[in-house]
């Protein structure tokens, strides 16, 4: 079932048989336009053609004889002339021009009155009874210098014919066009219907997809389909790969929670039950005691849990001071510093600009400064820089502590991995400083300080500025 969309428009079928037969349609009508005035002119040459040579055909038959004239126009030759009945055609000859001599009616002169040439056939359009015909005009001289002598000779036919005509040539040329356009046509939309069938399976595929489970967001398999719908297919796959990877973390996450949660949850249950039951009030303060360190190992588990929920969420990074973030945080670790015997100071640059989130960063501060005041001891010394390096931003705690053996330092950012029971850690401090780094473009490694010790190093890349 198909969820219906807000605004939604065409189809791309439906626009691109818009888009393709529109325009098929505006040439067809300009062609038919084209030839119906090409047709038009042709028809109207032919009939030009043909009434001047009945207007010198007729004239033939009227022949000067002194100063009179012998009309030599047979019954055959009238009949040819008006043989089509439904080609009206009327002539007539007038000596002078406009006094009638013989013919099937008066016909009309030019309409801007000027003089005929004599021997030169004229032709022009009239209107008789009413009708729109083509008029053949001759005038020739006869008679002596004495008595000049004027004959005027025309012949008209309907401007009827003429439209049959150009309706026939139209005819002629345009309906092949129209059959020949109706079959691009067709093949223009099965065209358009098998290259639409990639997208169709595309949408298929994603149809099948409708169940929230890693197992529906497998990427798209396109075999055979055009350059354009790889591309698509491939987007979409990048976009599934996406949802595929955050679904993974939450899932992950919910997994670790819950198993995390479990032992200490566990544990506060337990110890509230002894404390119930035990009627001695120094051992009920040492189960409180106990209830207590539960649930603030409890609540730091779900505080740090949270914060690598957040790490992984999409991040807006804009330009800070690394240098004097470091700066302000070690200031605050101070007093807890100084509380648990360890030295802490900073040293390193004295600005240094990246690309960041100041709330991660100050979270990845904190985690290292936590770990290395927990684990390095009273009477350590804890260092915490900031340098450049090859381009880059350095950031790291240093601590002359008892450190880590080689082999575990390959585990040090793993999620729940501890290197020590000592109490109050969940093993994820160290996970999330790592994937602050990773959010940032950069990476973390944990390295041995000389001549003891570990360090903690975060590799940051530069802004322009800072570089």
């Amino acid at each position: 079932m198909s969820v219906p969309v807000a605004g939604q428009g065409l189809s791309l079928q439906r626009q691109l048989l818009l888009w393709l037969l529109l325009p098929q349609l505006v040439l067809w009508l300009v062609g038919g336009v084209l030839a119906y005035r090409i047709a038009l002119s042709y028809a109207e040459k032919g009939i030009d053609q043909s009434l001047t040579q009945s207007v010198l055909s007729l004239a033939r038959q009227v022949k000067p004889v002194g100063s009179g004239l012998l009309i030599d126009f047979p019954r055959a030759a009238q009949d040819i002339i008006e043989q089509d009945p439904k080609d009206r055609v009327s002539y007539t000859v007038s000596s002078p021009p406009g006094k009638f001599l013989l013919g099937n009616g008066l016909l009309p002169g030019p309409a801007d009155q000027a003089e005929p040439a004599s021997g030169v056939p004229r032709l022009y359009n009239a209107t008789v009874d009413g009708k729109p015909m083509r008029v053949a005009l001759l005038d020739l001289d006869y008679g002596d210098s004495v008595a000049p002598q004027r004959m005027r000779v025309q012949v008209a036919k309907s401007l009827a014919v003429q439209q049959r005509i150009t309706a026939e040539l139209v005819a002629d040329m345009l309906v092949p066009l129209l059959l020949l356009g109706a079959v691009l046509s067709v093949l223009v939309y099965g065209g358009i219907a098998r290259g639409l069938r990639p997208l169709k399976r595309l949408q298929a595929q994603l149809g099948d997809r409708r169940e929230q489970s890693l197992a529906a967001l497998r990427p798209i398999e396109m075999t055979q389909a055009p350059q354009e719908v790889h591309a698509l297919a491939g987007a979409v796959n990048q976009l599934l790969s996406a949802v595929r990877r955050s679904l993974g973390q939450e899932k992950r996450f919910l997994n670790d929670a819950a198993h995390q949660l479990r032992t200490p949850l566990a544990g506060l249950i337990s110890q509230t039950e002894l404390a119930l039951a035990e009627a001695d009030p120094p051992a009920l303060r040492e189960r409180l005691g106990k209830v207590l360190a539960g649930a603030q190992r409890s609540a730091h588990l779900v505080q740090q849990l949270l914060s690598l929920a957040r790490n992984e969420a999409e991040v807006r990074l804009q330009s800070l001071d690394l240098a004097a973030l470091a700066r302000e945080v070690a200031r605050d670790w101070t007093p807890r510093a100084l509380a648990a015997g360890v030295d802490l100071g900073y040293e390193g640059a004295d600005a240094l600009s990246i690309q960041g989130e100041p709330l991660l960063l100050r979270e990845a501060l904190n985690n290292l400064l936590d770990n290395a005041l927990n684990y390095a001891g009273a009477g350590a010394v804890v260092t915490l820089r900031v340098t450049r390096q090859a381009g880059a931003a350095v950031l790291e705690v240093e601590d002359n502590g008892p450190g880590l053996a080689p082999a575990d330092l390959v585990h040090v950012f793993e999620r729940f991995w501890r290197a020590s029971e000592r109490p109050g850690g969940c093993g994820l401090g160290l996970a999330i400083v790592a994937a602050i780094a990773q959010r940032h473009g950069g990476a973390a490694a944990a390295l041995p300080a000389q001549p003891r010790g570990l360090c903690i190093r975060l590799t940051l890349p530069l802004t322009a500025a800072g570089g």
